[in-house]
This record gives structure tokens, C-alpha cells and sequence, in this order.
């Protein structure tokens, strides 16, 4: 069993670069073998401290890859490896400009209803959301490898927005659907 799994950052884990933009098939392929290799099934008969070990293992790997494959959640992660402590829950951005683009795109979710086909609003209104979130990502990119991270973590904090707004684009497109039918 691998005994040093869990003094691994993320990325060592997984045998990958610190970087954004990572290949995600080959995280995919990483982390299954990994589970393969220390999952608790494969300890069944082993002893007590050996099914806790891999307990903790196994959590380990999946709290790195859900860590790494979500594009936020990586880019909090990569801030927080470089000594930036981050707590969004007090912060936002001060970006004015980007906060009164946000309160626009509520509303227009809030009058969907009212349009002649919604859907289509909907997928518009998702287009641009994820249009919005590339650039960010690429922004984001583009400041970690130049080393300005005080300007990742501003990128960071639009990227929890556009984050926040697809999923309730999602939620509101399923909710429409259901009430189409």
C-alpha cells in the first residue's frame, strides 16, 4: 500500500504539473488507477489499521480529484499551495462594472419567463455565461504562470460568480422543461 499518499499535495497525486490548465482524460485515468490501487475492497481480510489507512487513502484521492477537475475549486487549491489564505465567504469583488453585468444576467433570469421561448433565452443567456467563464479561466491562467496572484484571487472571486450563474441556468432550464411538458 502507499503509505505516503496523503502527504501528497493534489498534484503530486496525481503526477501532474501545477498548472490551471491540466488534461483532464488523463486525470480521469490517474484517479482510477489510484482508486484501484488502495481501495478498501482490496483490504477486506486486511487488518484494522491497514482498512483505515485505506479509508483514508481513498478519501484523500477523491477529495483531490473532485478538487482538480472542477476549474474554481483548482484555482482556489493552486492559490492555497502558494501560501494565499482565501475565504470567500468574506470577500467578494469590487469590480463594479462585473457586479452590475451580474445584477443584468439575474434579471434576465428572473423575466424568462416572460419571452416567447425561454429555452431559447436560456441557452443564449448560457452561452454567454460560459463564454464569460472561458475567459476568466484563460485570464486566470495567464496570472498564475506570470505570478500576479492577487489578481488570480480578483479572477477567482468573478469565477465563483459565473460559477454560481450556470448552476442556476441549469436548475432554471430543468424547472422550464418541466413545465413545458
Amino acid at each position: 500500500m502507499f503509505t505516503n499518499i496523503l502527504s501528497l499535495n493534489f498534484f503530486e497525486l496525481f503526477e501532474i504539473p501545477v498548472a490551471y490548465d491540466i488534461d483532464l482524460n488523463l486525470l480521469q485515468q490517474k484517479y482510477t488507477a489510484l482508486q484501484q490501487a488502495v481501495h478498501p475492497d482490496r483490504f477486506a481480510s486486511a487488518g484494522d489499521q491497514e482498512k483505515r489507512l485505506s479509508m483514508q487513502q481513498t478519501s484523500h484521492i477523491n477529495e483531490a480529484y473532485q478538487t482538480l477537475k472542477d476549474p474554481v475549486a483548482r484555482a482556489l487549491y493552486m492559490l492555497r499551495l502558494k501560501g494565499m489564505d482565501i475565504n470567500f465567504d468574506n470577500e467578494t469583488t469590487m469590480d463594479m462594472d462585473f457586479l452590475m453585468e451580474q445584477m443584468a444576467m439575474r434579471e434576465k433570469m428572473a423575466d424568462i419567463r416572460e419571452h416567447d421561448d425561454p429555452l431559447q433565452q436560456l441557452d443564449a443567456l448560457a452561452d454567454e455565461v460560459n463564454a464569460k467563464m472561458m475567459a476568466l479561466t484563460s485570464d486566470f491562467a495567464a496570472a498564475w504562470q506570470q505570478e500576479q496572484l492577487e489578481a488570480a484571487r480578483e479572477l477567482i472571486r468573478k469565477m465563483q460568480f459565473m460559477q454560481k450563474a450556470k448552476k442556476e441556468i441549469s436548475e432554471l432550464s430543468a424547472s422550464l422543461e418541466d413545465e413545458l411538458l
